[in-house]
């Protein structure tokens, strides 16, 4: 069983075909230019490779004896870990249907035998640039804690995710990892754009559309960001807690713990008694801490305080 391969010192392409002569010459030309080259020599062969080792592109046959190519790009966009690799077709065909079917399939361009060498490594690498961007872009989302996923709206599907988004929707949703949650699913039909009678979509709204999901003390929000085609949204999704806001008002502040409990409970809008209820003290206890938050803010009223704590965070947000 294959592991997934270390990309930091090259670019992995399956080569899909059935023909050995066409292999060996692909092989050569690519591994010449220093990709990693997997190779198969049917259909399931193929579908066994790239989901263990998650190559970076696909050369596929169009046809080939058992499963055609069509029906291998079809079930490797049909998973959340293969969908967004980039597969070129390889055809002796080039009517028009036959080059319609390879993109209603997910094909990104094609090639028509007998292969160039030359001319497949060109669209390759030109292949190769925009995924490596997308996968730049989607590794940094998940290093600043913000997760992405594309979602395709008429059913719900989830074509793709980062590592965090898969494990945040795990965590919120009992849900399979291909399937957006219905919820979600149902707010994506009600705010993604349509195209008006001229078929020109309308401008975008900002801030853009958010939706969340609350779970004891943690929230998680979906923003809609941009579409990644007919259908496709990108979503971005972050996770916040009653607990990390609360440290962040006690850091600012120069609070003590129970002080940044009791002015985060503010910001929320509880009263003493609810706040006491909630942290397990008196009416009066929290009043007194109250009165302390109040001095080292600056302020006379809970209505100043909170004003002050949610604008200093939101500037915490935009650093």
């Amino acid at each position: 069983m294959f592991d997934r391969l270390d990309r930091s010192r090259t670019d992995v392409v399956l080569i899909v075909d059935d023909v050995p002569d066409n292999l060996s010459l692909l092989h050569d030309a690519l591994d010449e230019e220093g990709y990693t080259v997997l190779v198969a020599t049917h259909g399931e062969a193929a579908l066994q490779r790239a989901t263990q080792a998650v190559p970076d592109i696909i050369l596929l046959d169009a046809l080939m004896p058992g499963m055609d190519g069509f029906e291998v790009a079809r079930r490797l966009k049909a998973l959340p870990e293969t969908s967004h690799i980039p597969i070129v077709f390889m055809t002796g065909l080039s009517e028009t249907e036959h080059v319609v079917a390879a993109f209603q399939a997910g094909g990104v361009d094609y090639v028509v035998k007998p292969i160039r060498p030359r001319e497949v490594l060109a669209r390759i690498e030109a292949h190769m640039q925009s995924a490596r961007q997308a996968r730049q872009a989607r590794n940094a989302l998940d290093a600043f804690g913000h997760a992405s996923l594309t979602v395709r709206v008429s059913d719900g599907r989830v074509l793709w995710q980062t590592p965090l988004a898969r494990k945040l929707l795990q965590s919120y949703f009992d849900t399979p990892e291909s399937v957006a949650p219905s919820e979600l699913a149902d707010w994506l039909r009600q705010v993604v754009p349509r195209p008006g009678a001229d078929g020109a979509m309308p401008p975008p709204v900002a801030p853009p559309p958010t939706w969340a999901v609350n779970r004891g003390g943690s929230r998680l929000s979906f923003a809609l960001h941009e579409p990644s085609g007919d259908d496709e949204w990108l979503l971005v999704m972050q996770e916040s807690s009653d607990q990390a806001a609360i440290d962040a008002l006690t850091l600012e502040f120069k609070l003590t713990a129970r002080e940044g409990e009791v002015l985060y409970w503010v910001v929320r809008g509880k009263t003493n008694r609810d706040i006491g209820d909630i942290l397990g003290s008196s009416p009066a206890t929290v009043k007194k801490q109250l009165e302390h938050v109040f001095a080292k803010l600056g302020v006379e009223t809970r209505t100043a305080a909170a004003g002050l704590a949610m604008s200093r965070v939101a500037q915490l947000k935009m650093r």
